[in-house]
């Protein structure tokens, strides 16, 4: 039986606009200057990150859009946590690519 919690719930989750559940790729890329970006586009982004990244990574990955020295700086890195991560990075940024770009 469901409650009226659960139903009100269940109401909001699907009447609430998609922007609600953006990921954190996703909503930095809308909030970034870039151009060409777009909902579409960053929502795309957003499903190839959750597909390759652990959702930490996606946080320090979102971070990137608003402060690309912080990627250049991991980049750069010689530690072997960032020089992992730099990897997995790079290989969503060309699954996104691929994916994403048209």
């Amino acid at each position: 039986m469901k409650t009226p919690v659960f139903a009100a719930i269940m109401t909001l989750a699907l009447l609430a606009p998609a922007a609600a559940f953006a990921g954190p790729v996703e909503t930095a890329c809308n909030r970034s200057d870039r151009p060409g970006a777009n909902r579409a586009l960053c929502r795309c982004i957003d499903a190839v990150a959750s597909q390759t990244l652990t959702r930490t990574e996606q946080r320090r990955a979102a971070r990137f859009f608003a402060n690309p020295d912080e990627a250049q700086s991991v980049r750069m890195s010689r530690t072997s946590d960032d020089n992992a991560f730099w990897t997995r990075y790079r290989a969503f940024g060309e699954a996104a690519e691929r994916s994403c770009v048209r």
